[in-house]
């Protein structure tokens, strides 16, 4: 497939990303009051937005910076770094969205990890960092052999995709959580789809293009990084051949 395709659905996919996040915090000021760190409602609205940024857009573009075609040719120790380095920073951003939403349970005295959505999402959390720290030590360190590095690409390659499935499924049941709670007085109920609620369920649709489009491209076998012995092939594509 011709690199060009492959920057024409990079650009679409910045342009979703964006849009996620963008929609996202317009949510949280126009219906929600807009943001503080204060320990109130206010300070809740962070959630959604640090989630939706690290968890599903900054971890997106951590996942895919090995499909580069740049980072096909020479050394990929600097990829690797910027791979670990972009996945740390979404999961400083997700530790962030967790913080403003214990806090404000805790201020109100609400339960904590009662619902689907935090199972989901704290299950999401724990395999991130469970993720983060394997992929640290085995593939950033020198102390790994080929061996063992070649036993676990696999596994380290399903997790990253499963993680962010799992992360599109907390974002939409999150969502669906805070438009229940949010819309229950009988003259703005969900059900009868206010302004707010179909505005954030496009909003959810949006993640999930964004999340299908990501693992289109993470699956397509044209745009992994070509093995050792195919630098034609890899040539070819950096100069827009099939």
């Amino acid at each position: 497939m011709a690199v060009g395709w492959f920057y024409l659905s990079l650009m679409v996919l910045c342009s979703l990303g964006s849009m996620c996040i963008l929609s996202t915090i317009y949510w949280m000021r126009y219906w929600q009051g807009g943001f503080a760190w204060d320990g109130t409602m206010l300070m809740f609205n962070w959630h959604p937005v640090l989630m939706v940024t690290g968890m599903v857009v900054v971890y997106s573009a951590a996942s895919l910076v090995y499909r580069l075609p740049q980072s096909w040719v020479g050394p990929k120790l600097p990829w690797k770094f910027g791979h670990a380095a972009m996945h740390l920073l979404a999961f400083i951003l997700t530790v962030l969205g967790l913080h403003a939403v214990f806090d404000f349970h805790n201020q109100r005295k609400i339960p904590n990890l009662y619902s689907l959505h935090s199972w989901l999402g704290i299950t999401t959390v724990f395999l991130f960092a469970c993720q983060w720290s394997l992929g640290f030590a085995v593939f950033l360190l020198p102390w790994a052999s080929m061996q063992l590095r070649s036993l676990l690409k696999p596994i380290h390659v399903f997790f990253g995709a499963s993680i962010l499935s799992l992360a599109i499924a907390s974002v939409i049941s999150g969502i669906n959580e805070k438009l229940f709670f949010s819309l229950k007085n009988g003259t703005n109920s969900y059900s009868s789809l206010p302004s707010e609620a179909v505005f954030a369920n496009c909003s959810g649709m949006l993640v999930v293009v964004f999340g299908l489009l990501v693992l289109y491209i993470l699956l397509a076998s044209s745009w992994k990084r070509p093995e050792l012995g195919m630098q034609a092939e890899r040539q070819a594509l950096l100069h827009g051949g099939e």
